[in-house]
């Protein structure tokens, strides 16, 4: 099993937050707890003690909930590689804010410099929530185009924004945008035969125009971070390619904020490519759900514990 060629590394985005991550992997593994003691460090407080202990309403705060995620995930990788030795996947991609992961994975930049990053990403995204509140909503068997159709009347109808913001998998779309244009996008995909519509609990329009206001000052975020090369490629969430230098990955974070996720294509991209087991590297397991929809033939590894690390490592050293 000791082989990386056909493997991609996976790392989620916001939604995969829980109190507890991470908890047991420090306690395991000091390679874990270093990351999480490193990140106390820079932010400045205890924020492992928010990751491990909670309170919820407090972690599910956007500015506290991207650190933690992306924290939570270096953390575990780190306690990989300090198991098994050095990681080279054919491949890394990451879900929103899992894309700055992916990349400081790849070696494109510095844990302690995504830190940052994902931190100011954090608290331009709640800015631009506070200044103008948006929401969004799961919308579950309909397929992107018919989801971009309803969209279009929504925003038409009411004169407000309404994207598609994720294209998760098949049958499963994320929509985005003002409050009334949602609320009207909600009782259109309804209408069209969707399955489920399910409004999420947030209170910021992610991935659509209304992070607008932010996204100069991201982007200058993303212009002063030190980048390199990636040693592995990296599956851009707003191109649905590999983003193999540096004026590439400025180009893709700038975009960004106001972007879709083309995740469908992200991963069809890497299975088209020879990557045939895919391996989500964070707290609980979203990712691998949506893999399976997109390709029940692809292999599936979740590494959200000590137990599936400890797990995983025994059988890839075996």
């Amino acid at each position: 099993m000791s082989n990386w060629t056909n493997t991609a590394l996976l790392f989620p985005g916001q939604g995969s937050q829980e109190v507890g991550m991470g908890a047991d992997l420090a306690q395991a593994y000091p390679a874990a707890r270093e990351i999480f003691e490193q990140a106390d460090d820079i932010l400045g407080e205890h924020f492992s003690r928010l990751c491990w202990e909670g309170p919820a309403e407090v972690l599910n705060d956007t500015y506290n909930t991207q650190p933690a995620l992306y924290i939570t995930s270096m953390a575990t990788l780190r306690a990989l590689e300090a198991t098994i030795g050095p990681v080279r996947p054919a491949a890394v991609a990451g879900h929103s804010l899992g894309e700055i992961t992916a990349l400081a994975a790849a070696g494109a930049l510095s844990f302690a410099d995504g830190l940052r990053l994902v931190r100011e990403r954090g608290r331009l995204m709640k800015l631009a929530g506070e200044r103008q509140p948006g929401a969004m909503a799961a919308i579950l068997g309909l397929e992107a185009e018919e989801v971009r159709a309803v969209c279009a009347q929504a925003s038409q109808e009411t004169g407000q924004s309404l994207v598609l913001a994720n294209d998760n998998c098949p049958g499963q779309v994320v929509i985005s945008g003002d409050i009334t244009a949602l609320e009207r996008g909600m009782a259109l995909a309804t209408a069209a035969g969707a399955k489920r519509v399910v409004r999420l609990e947030v209170s910021i329009a992610s991935h659509s125009p209304l992070m607008a206001s932010v996204a100069a000052e991201f982007r200058a975020a993303v212009e002063a971070t030190p980048l390199r090369e990636p040693v592995v490629p990296v599956i851009g969430n707003v191109s649905a390619a590999p983003l193999t230098d540096v004026a590439a990955i400025r180009e893709e974070l700038g975009a960004q904020l106001t972007s879709p996720v083309r995740w469908t294509e992200n991963m069809t991209y890497l299975l088209a490519n020879g990557v045939s087991r895919f391996v989500e590297v964070g707290s609980k397991d979203v990712l691998s759900g949506l893999i399976r929809r997109i390709s029940r033939d692809a292999a599936r590894v979740t590494l959200n514990s000590a137990g599936a690390l400890a797990e995983f490592a025994a059988a890839f050293l075996a």
